[in-house]
């Protein structure tokens, strides 16, 4: 088992920044997969972004891709999510994940291949 508690969460205005933090604990943090997804009131959840456990490969989401940064610290256990020029359409309750990968350089873009997931933290950008 692992636990994932998100924060950073919050209001800001269009062309703002925050930066969101996954704390894990249980099982050893590198054996996962991490990533971030995201869900606007009657949406489904969809993904933004993920980095593999040796924090060689990362992917994103295009709607995202050159305004968020994803990157994870093995040793304090934490995922970050840097998000930069924000706009309202990425109002969100924003989620972590982590998924069990079986090499370093794995990573997972889809919602069924995470096993483990936090609680959620509220963003959102007002126009």
């Amino acid at each position: 088992q692992v636990q994932l508690v998100e924060s950073g969460g919050g209001l800001v205005q269009t062309g703002g920044s925050l930066r969101l933090s996954c704390v894990a604990s249980g099982r050893t943090f590198s054996s996962y997969a991490m990533g971030w997804f995201r869900q606007a009131p009657g949406k489904e959840r969809e993904f933004v972004a993920a980095i593999s456990r040796d924090i060689s490969f990362t992917s994103y989401a295009d709607s995202v891709k050159g305004r968020f940064a994803i990157s994870r610290d093995n040793v304090k256990n934490t995922m970050y999510l840097q998000m930069m020029n924000l706009k309202p359409e990425d109002t969100a309750v924003y989620y972590c994940a982590a998924g069990l990968c079986s090499f370093s350089g794995c990573y997972r873009t889809t919602r069924s291949e995470y096993e483990y997931w936090g609680q959620g933290t509220q963003v959102t950008v007002s126009s």
